[in-house]
């Protein structure tokens, strides 16, 4: 695919260099699925730890939610901590269009944001689609918050300081798991980090249509996902918000939110139109449209000066929001 006509130069160039999985959504099965996790998670586990240094991890497994399967969840931590005082947390929700994806994926940019705001953080495996329709991924998502919470003293962890934060699909299970903890009343979240996220079913935006092809996540890709998560039920009317947020009728009470997104991709409408729409509700957001950016951009082309640029923003909202 020839690079669109908008596309930043740097990042155009650096496509040439990137790797990107030959996946064809709109040729693809729920039996084509497994397949392609085990090679996923093959790759990481050939690849050195993606962490870097200053951070350790710890895998643990938690209990997922009534009559599910425990969640095995990582945790960060900066390896050299000064004094008894409790840190600030982020907890992470990994993307993968609700079929695919494991923590490891984001080790690198999870572990960065723990060195860069000096916070622990936790990261959940939650159950994928079509297996584990929704509600399965939001729940559990919203049981290791749960957990997280709880356990915010053996964590070394501030519990009034704890963030959401993902990205791609792991930012839509972000907002919705937010969404939940505000309905249920607990717990007490500081702040949402939701990068790219995937926020709409209905595939109704110029966007959606304008993203036919695309260097990643294209519209195929995307009704693929929701399908999976959804069923016959994508795109009608009474999904939840707990499953595609842009269908959120009050966003009243929600925690302060940065989201971001890149010019060039299927999700640009669905979170200007959510960041619009959050702030209309009296909740204090930061929104960032890049120009000429692709969906994972910052993850494909990490060097280039508009991803260094993302990467020191998110950095920088995520520490003023928990030095509060």
């Amino acid at each position: 695919m020839p690079p669109h006509p908008n596309m930043d130069p740097e990042l155009a160039a650096g496509l040439e260099h990137a790797f990107i999985p030959p996946v064809d959504f709109a040729r693809m099965s729920p039996g084509d699925l497994p397949e392609l996790r085990r090679r996923m998670a093959g790759a990481f586990a050939d690849m050195p730890p993606l962490t870097g240094p200053g951070v350790t991890t710890e895998d643990r497994w938690v209990p997922g939610p009534d009559g599910a399967p425990d969640l095995r969840v990582r945790i960060y931590r900066p390896a050299e901590r000064r004094g008894p005082q409790p840190l600030p947390c982020l907890y992470w929700i990994h993307g993968g269009g609700m079929i695919l994806g494991l923590v490891e994926m984001d080790d690198a940019r999870v572990a960065g944001l723990v060195r860069e705001v000096g916070c622990v953080a936790v990261s959940v495996d939650y159950r994928l689609a079509p297996e584990h329709p929704h509600p399965a991924p939001v729940e559990d998502c919203y049981a290791g918050l749960v957990w997280t919470a709880k356990n915010a003293g053996e964590l070394g962890v501030d519990p009034c300081r704890i963030a959401v934060g993902g990205g791609s699909a792991g930012g839509g299970l972000a907002a919705g798991t937010v969404l939940l903890a505000r309905d249920r009343g607990t717990p007490a979240v500081a702040f949402q980090l939701l990068l790219s996220p995937m926020l709409d079913d209905r595939d109704a935006t110029p966007s959606a249509a304008r993203f036919e092809e695309a260097v990643a996540w294209n519209r195929a890709a995307n009704a693929f996902g929701w399908r999976m998560l959804l069923g016959d039920a994508a795109g009608a009317e009474g999904v939840p918000p707990y499953a595609a947020p842009a269908r959120a009728a009050d966003l009243t009470g929600l925690p302060p939110a940065y989201i971001d997104v890149g010019e060039l991709e299927v999700f640009r409408d669905e979170c200007a139109d959510y960041a619009r729409r959050l702030v209309q509700a009296e909740v204090s957001t930061e929104f960032h449209l890049y120009p000429g950016a692709f969906h994972g951009f910052d993850a494909l082309v990490p060097g280039a000066e508009l991803s260094r640029r993302a990467t020191a923003e998110r950095a920088a909202a995520l520490r003023r929001a928990l030095s509060r």
